[in-house]
């Protein structure tokens, strides 16, 4: 293993470890000395990894957003760019800017070699049919579910009939030809799937149902398969 693939397993195995992390556990990760892991914590430090914490403490990685990763292997670069390509392709405006936007931005930060690697990458994403147009404010929509507030709309359904609907958002799937939106439904008081190309006059309340949508969103999740495979 070479200096800077320990590095990197370094840095993985401190994001990935429960917090603070000690230099017997890491150095026992890498097969390597403590005083081995105390200069190459000083190493990532100096190249700009803000890590707490010191000898007989632990360490504790601080994620921090602005700085420049120390790099991803071959695939993962290749995963990289295929789900951006997908976002792209089946994800609603906002989302799909914001693959590209991240596409840009991972190349200007990786290391030359490798952004070389991204931008020609062998793999891509293109969909011949692109999915059904939201007609609702999608990311107006992504924030409610983050927010866990309930949001009402007029929904048509697939024989044409329109009726209004308030709804908790647990969470969207974009899928081929359309995204949807999975939901506890108040009108018909159980799950339900609606369709963001048939929703219309998306209204946000003051409404919340805070902290009750990850087990909810769970829940649905069974439910879909069980109606699914039942």
């Amino acid at each position: 293993m070479t200096r800077t693939e320990r590095l990197f397993r370094l840095m993985q195995t401190l994001r990935q470890l429960p917090p603070p992390v000690t230099a017997e556990q890491l150095a026992q990760d890498l097969a390597v000395s403590g005083r081995t892991i105390h200069r190459d914590i000083d190493a990532l430090r100096a190249l700009g990894a803000v890590i707490d914490g010191a000898a007989g403490f632990g360490f504790t990685l601080v994620e921090d957003a602005t700085l420049p990763p120390l790099g991803f292997g071959a695939t993962e670069l290749e995963a990289l760019v295929l789900g951006l390509c997908e976002v792209q392709q089946k994800g609603d405006p906002d989302l799909a800017d914001a693959a590209r936007t991240a596409l840009k931005k991972l190349r200007a930060r990786l290391p030359k070699s490798q952004a070389d690697r991204l931008q020609h990458a062998v793999l891509s994403a293109h969909s011949f049919a692109p999915p059904h147009a939201p007609t609702v404010d999608a990311a107006e929509l992504r924030q409610a579910t983050w927010d866990e507030r309930e949001v009402g709309f007029d929904y048509v359904d697939a024989k044409g009939a329109s009726t209004w609907r308030q709804v908790k958002p647990l969470g969207l799937v974009y899928f081929d030809s359309s995204s949807v939106l999975i939901a506890w439904c108040l009108l018909r008081r159980d799950f339900r799937v609606f369709r963001l190309d048939r929703m219309q006059g998306l209204e946000v309340t003051e409404t919340s149902f805070r902290p009750h949508r990850v087990r909810l969103y769970r829940a649905a999740l069974d439910h879909l398969r069980n109606q699914a495979y039942g």
